[in-house]
């Protein structure tokens, strides 16, 4: 259920190996939110319109599939643009760090001490990444083996107490403390010091796709990806049927007891397919509904993002004087001091759209410039994404709400820049100017993830805790739910979340091993 990267992962492992595999995609299109789309009337550019860079995607998982694509490095890692006391400057961190790093460090600091910690936290990191990673396309291992595996320090660091109590023991300065927790909360709306370690969580997912963290462009967009994806499973022998709208789950306790799901199709048809197994791409809060146990708004998940899509005639310059290439070619950072990032959340946390908002730009096509199409010379795309707006701040007034939130992202652009973004931002055929936003309710609506949020739900431990019973596959690959045919396989299974296929994987893997 789902035609989401997942479902499609999952549907090209399990007719791979002879099975029978329906799959059921609701909307028109396979992709979910890995996909490229043509946002502006009149404009052949094609956006990565939702989910935007892969990390977190296993090499041997497309290799397994032989998948045609293309993840292409950043050029600059990130950039982080200040005012000091009306000067403008900036901190700039190289994918592959050089002498301009550790200059950028110490131009704003005073000294070597900030970035020598950065590199001492960052092999730190860089530690568990490599325990962690390979063990994502295997069963569940143990809390304990891993943290066996891992120095005692880094394991409290980054696993057992508030991120947020690290990074204010090992950074001084505010920026780049922020520029730190940033990756804690992309999606997910938390304070640094959130006792419920959700931010950790958050972080670790971020920061060891491949044991190296690093986050690539798709070449030809995430449409691409999922593209491949659709031609692995077809080819495969997997049937995919869109505009196929799921309306219930039915299923016995055990594994032996089978499923029926019951889905309307594009005419209005009602079918109903019986399987062995059923693999949910969709939220867990979403899965219950279908099988029949109502909605439950105290458990609903809550996004946290505002998505703004844009395309410019021309890059705006930035007061710091950086080459605009540069700076917009990796990760910019905006409003993300470490104070600015507290302040947001409480100003959220209270029901108010964040005064100044935290959020970060990518210019992918200086990267990948075949997104573009026909457009004249020094035309690119920009994309937006902020953090702590949760859906709450929507609900009363929704388009003012919007609104608000947008005028306070491209704020929090401008004052870095010397030329305003709406200068720059191009029309379309219609003459509007060429930005889409996109608020949580927006992210539900299109795809049907509820609260908006991107993971279907808080991320969980990619390991199995202290006495966490695993006597059924489906236990062992993370992907059980408390019906035996029915398994998880979308960003909800244990280690679903971001585009990575390894919820799809791993469910195939549980079906593959149960039957």
């Amino acid at each position: 259920m789902g035609g989401g990267h997942n479902g499609l992962v999952a549907a090209a492992y399990l007719a791979r190996a002879g099975l029978s595999v329906q799959v059921l995609e609701r909307l028109d299109h396979v992709g979910g939110a890995a996909v490229s789309a043509t946002a502006f009337p009149g404009v052949p550019t094609r956006l990565s319109r939702y989910s935007y860079l892969v990390s977190l995607m296993p090499e041997p998982l497309m290799a397994d599939l032989g998948l045609d694509v293309t993840l292409r490095s950043r050029r600059t890692a990130s950039y982080t643009p200040t005012l000091r006391d009306g000067h403008a400057a900036g901190l700039m961190v190289e994918r592959i760090e050089r002498d301009e790093t550790r200059r950028s460090f110490a131009a704003l600091t005073g000294s070597d001490a900030e970035y020598e910690a950065w590199r001492e936290f960052y092999a730190d990191v860089a530690e568990l990444a490599r325990v962690v990673a390979p063990t994502l396309l295997e069963p569940l291992p143990s809390e304990r083996d891993l943290r066996e595996r891992v120095d005692p320090g880094t394991w409290r660091d980054l696993v057992t107490r508030p991120l947020g109590e690290a990074i204010e023991r090992r950074f001084a300065d505010d920026t780049v403390r922020g520029l730190v927790a940033t990756d804690a909360l992309i999606g997910t709306f938390a304070s640094l010091n959130d006792p419920s370690l959700v931010q950790n969580r958050c972080f670790l997912y971020h920061l060891i796709g491949n044991g190296t963290g690093e986050w690539r462009v798709p070449v030809g967009g995430m449409g691409a990806v999922t593209g491949a994806l659709h031609r692995a499973a077809v080819e495969a022998g997997a049937e995919i049927v869109t505009g196929a709208g799921v309306g219930a789950v039915r299923a016995g306790d055990d594994v032996g007891d089978g499923a029926e799901v019951e889905w309307t199709d594009a005419d209005g048809v009602v079918h109903v397919s019986t399987a062995r197994f059923v693999l949910a791409n969709v939220a867990p809060w979403v899965l219950r509904i279908l099988r029949g146990q109502g909605e439950d708004a105290a458990t609903k998940p809550a996004g946290a993002q505002l998505k703004l899509n844009m395309l410019l005639e021309r890059l705006p310059r930035l007061r710091s004087g950086v080459d605009p290439q540069v700076a917009f070619a990796g990760t910019l950072h905006l409003g993300e001091d470490y104070s600015q990032l507290e302040t947001a959340y409480r100003e959220a946390a209270a029901g108010q759209v964040p005064t100044t908002m935290p959020g970060e730009v990518y210019c992918h096509s200086l990267t990948d410039p075949t997104i573009l199409g026909d457009v004249p010379e020094g035309t690119h795309t920009l994309t937006y994404f902020g953090l702590h707006t949760p859906p709450a701040l929507f609900e009363a007034d929704p388009q003012g709400a919007k609104t608000l939130a947008v005028e306070r992202a491209i704020a929090s652009l401008d004052q870095h820049l010397l030329d305003p973004i709406e200068s720059c931002v191009a029309r379309d055929a219609d003459g509007h100017p060429c930005l889409e936003a996109k608020i949580p309710q927006d992210v539900e609506r299109d795809l049907a993830m509820p609260g908006g949020h991107i993971f279907h739900g808080d991320l969980d431990w990619p390991w199995a805790p202290g006495r966490a019973l695993l006597d059924t596959p489906a236990r062992q690959w993370g992907v059980q739910t408390d019906v035996g045919p029915v398994m998880l396989c979308g960003s909800g299974a244990r280690r679903g979340g971001a585009v990575s296929g390894i919820g799809g994987h791993n469910a195939a893997q549980a079906v593959l091993a149960s039957r």
